[in-house]
This record gives structure tokens, C-alpha cells and sequence, in this order.
């Protein structure tokens, strides 16, 4: 048997699909077949397009506004010689300057920063939030792209170190805007005769961000680093070294290097290990979401065994006249086989045509369907981001087209086995 297909089979194969009006059953189950592979296969790009754009985006305003790693040192335990009592003394980095510098050295690594962290309460206009202040210097923040976006900020960032610069959902939470001032509460303050009161600063806000993410913008305050370290009482030390590499996927691979260099006593602190547990579920949902929706398209396939079934059924007498002419089991086979082929295939390309469109339109989609929803149909407090993108790959398009293209194949191969088993003379008998 020819591996091949010749001329006239494809010629035999594309009649039997243009069925008349008395085989109209045919038509109309080659239609539903049709339409059923073009609606899994386009729902396939498109979920996996988003899910896709979902996880870059995600990880993109974790990258645009957070350090790759940080490095730390651990807490220290003291003991008192003359009460015994115990203390956590929590971990400073007091040549921290010097600890940046070799962590700069390191092969990959592109970027060190010092900061100061801290927990505040920031309040204007008789309303409050909780926020984190990280201190930092001006040049570390303008390397921090999510937060120099000019599409997405207000004010001026060449003021930074006269102020604060402050997340959107702050501001917008204390009613506040660029040039107007806010406190902010330590409950760590100043040292006094009778111990440590809350300190009490009221400071302008000279540039306002948005990072992308909710959380972020909602909670996020940059301070001048040398600031920061008077407000939090931590002169001459920071609490962490932000460490940036050029390759942020594989930041685990930096971590006995950075350790090495920082010296004894140091830890790291990466956004993998922050945000791996939800990076893991996002991966896992991917390939749960790509075999529920190959079920869809596989069912689909399937009614590509019902239509050529019934064609079959149909085509017995024109089987018999075939192969009385000469045409071999293997040509039969060919032709029915390219029956169910054609109508995968074109199913196939209709799928990844609207797939793709659908892909590129999401955001329209979304917005859409967040005007008769009133919002409630992407909630940023809820996903974390402001917007649900799409990234195509031509991966995802390749496994889609794939899967789709292959299960049509096989389960054409029943029926058109069936019909090149037919007996011509059982075929002709009734005839």
C-alpha cells in the first residue's frame, strides 16, 4: 500500500464532503465537527494566551518594584550575665557599604541597594493606612522601572529626597495628591528619659507611583535613605542589601555565591521564595486547564467519527463500484481518511484564527465586560493586578494545533479502516 495520497483521492475525498441535499445528515454532522474543533481549539489559545499574560504580568510588577534577592543577617540572641534574661536583637548590616560593594562583584549580579525597612501608620485628612516604608537612595529608586514610569506617576522624581514618594492606592485611600503632606507614625520613635515614645513626622509627598500591582500601591512608601535611617533610629546601618541579577528566573543559582560574599551570619531572601507557592499553583492550573480543555477538543473530534461513520454508510454502493474498478483497500482508506483530515484541519485553522483574535482583544473583552458588570468582573484587590493581559507564544499556538491535528487524525482512522474492509460484493448486493 502507497504511503502517498494521489491526485484523485483527494479529488474522490473532497466530493463526499460537499454532500447533496439527500445526504444532508452528512453536511450537518461535518458542520458541527467543524465548528466543535474550531471552539476548542480557539478556547484552547486563548486560555493558555491568558494564562500566559496573567503569570508575566505578575511577575513583571514583582520584578518592576522588588529586589531579584535580598540579603539579611540573622537575628541574635544575647543573654543578660546578670539576670539571665534573653534578648532578640534583630539583625543589622552595619558596613553595609562595603557588604554592597563585594555583592556587586559577584558574576551576574547587575545591581546591589541598601535599605532600610519599616512599619508605619500614615494618615491625612482624618483617614489612615498602614503602610511599609522603604528607605533608599534616589539613584536606587529611578533604576526601579515600574515605579519611574512616566505613564503611570505624578510628580517630580528630582524631588525625591525633599519628601516622600507614595503608591497610588495610598493616596488615593488619604485623599492626597503631589505637594500636599502626610504623617507618618512609628511606633519605634524617639528615645526619651522615660523610653522609646512613637515619633510623629509630617512629610510631602513629592511623586506619587503606581507600580501595577494592588498590594504594592496600596501599602508602599519610598523615604530617603538617610531620612529613613534618623526616623527609624538606625544610623550608620541598613536592615537589608537588595541584590539584582540579569537573569531573575534563575535567582536561586546566586544564592551560595551572594552568601559566600555577604559573609558569615548573612541569609537571602529571593522573590521566588516570596512568590513560588503561587507561581507553582499558577503552573499547575496551566497544564490543568490545557487537559480539561484537550477533553473539549478530543469530544469534538469525536464527532468526526459519527459523520464519517454515517458517510460510509451512505458511500457503500460507490465503495463497491471503487473498488470493482480497481481502487485497493489502501486507496479507500486514503479517501476517507482525507474526509475526516480536511474537516480537522479546517476546523484547526478556524480555531487558531479566532483564538488569536480573541487573544489580542482581551483587554477590550474586559473592559467590556467590567462596563455591565459595574467592575465586578476583574477585581484588583482580588488578583492583584490591575489588568488581565495576554501573551501568545508560539508554543502554546504549536501544542494547541498539535493536539488538535492529531486527535482528528486518529480518530479517523476507525471508520475509514471500516470502509476499506468493505466486501464490494456485500456492498453491490442490494443494488
Amino acid at each position: 500500500m502507497a504511503i502517498g495520497f494521489s491526485r484523485f483521492e483527494f479529488m474522490i475525498a473532497w466530493r463526499y464532503l460537499r454532500a447533496r441535499r439527500a445526504e444532508g445528515g452528512v453536511s450537518v454532522m461535518t458542520w458541527i465537527s467543524l465548528i466543535g474543533i474550531a471552539l476548542g481549539v480557539m478556547a484552547l489559545i486563548a486560555t493558555l494566551a491568558v494564562r500566559a499574560g496573567f503569570r508575566a504580568e505578575f511577575v513583571d510588577t514583582i520584578l518592576g518594584a522588588n529586589a531579584h534577592t535580598t540579603v539579611y543577617v540573622s537575628p541574635q540572641t544575647i543573654t543578660n550575665e546578670f539576670t539571665d534574661d534573653v534578648y532578640v536583637v534583630p539583625g543589622r548590616i552595619t558596613d553595609y557599604e562595603a557588604m554592597a560593594a563585594r555583592l556587586a562583584e559577584v558574576p551576574g549580579v547587575t545591581r546591589t541597594a541598601a535599605i532600610i525597612k519599616g512599619q508605619v501608620m500614615a494618615s491625612a485628612n482624618d483617614s489612615s493606612n498602614v503602610a511599609e516604608v522603604f528607605g533608599v537612595t534616589q539613584a536606587d529608586l529611578e533604576a526601579m522601572p515600574r515605579i519611574v514610569d512616566p505613564a503611570t506617576s505624578e510628580g517630580e522624581l528630582a524631588r525625591f529626597d525633599q519628601g516622600i514618594a507614595i503608591g497610588s492606592g495610598i493616596a488615593r485611600e488619604l485623599g492626597v495628591g503631589v505637594g500636599d503632606r502626610i504623617r507618618l507614625i512609628a511606633p519605634e520613635g524617639a528615645r526619651t528619659a522615660i523610653g522609646t515614645t512613637p515619633r510623629v513626622n509630617a512629610y510631602e509627598v513629592t511623586y506619587i507611583f503606581s507600580a501595577g500591582r494592588y498590594d504594592i500601591d496600596r501599602t508602599r512608601v519610598y523615604m530617603p535613605l538617610a531620612e529613613a535611617q534618623s526616623y527609624f533610629n538606625r544610623e550608620g546601618v541598613a536592615d537589608e542589601i537588595e541584590v539584582f541579577v540579569d537573569d531573575p528566573e534563575r535567582v536561586d543559582e546566586w544564592t551560595l555565591p551572594l552568601m559566600q560574599a555577604a559573609g558569615e551570619g548573612a541569609q537571602t531572601w529571593s522573590w521566588r521564595d516570596s512568590s513560588g507557592s503561587f507561581l507553582s499553583a499558577l503552573d499547575m492550573e496551566d497544564d490543568v486547564m490545557f487537559v480539561i480543555l484537550s477533553v473539549l477538543v478530543l469530544i469534538a473530534s469525536m464527532n468526526i467519527t459519527s459523520g464519517l461513520i454515517m458517510l460510509v454508510k451512505n458511500k457503500g454502493r460507490d465503495i463497491g463500484i471503487l473498488r470493482t474498478m480497481g481502487l485497493t483497500e489502501g486507496s479507500i482508506l486514503r479517501v476517507f481518511f482525507l474526509c475526516g483530515a480536511f474537516t480537522g484541519i479546517i476546523g484547526t485553522i478556524a480555531g487558531v484564527v479566532l483564538g488569536v483574535l480573541l487573544a489580542l482583544n482581551v483587554d477590550n473583552i474586559m473592559a467590556a465586560l467590567n462596563a455591565l458588570t459595574g467592575g465586578g468582573a476583574w477585581q484588583p484587590e482580588v488578583r492583584g493586578i490591575y489588568r488581565l493581559p495576554a501573551d501568545l507564544r508560539a508554543w502554546d499556538i504549536f501544542r494547541a494545533v498539535a493536539l488538535s491535528l492529531t486527535l482528528s487524525f486518529v480518530v479517523t482512522i476507525f471508520p475509514a479502516r471500516r470502509a476499506a474492509r468493505m466486501n464490494p460484493v456485500e456492498a453491490l448486493r442490494y443494488e
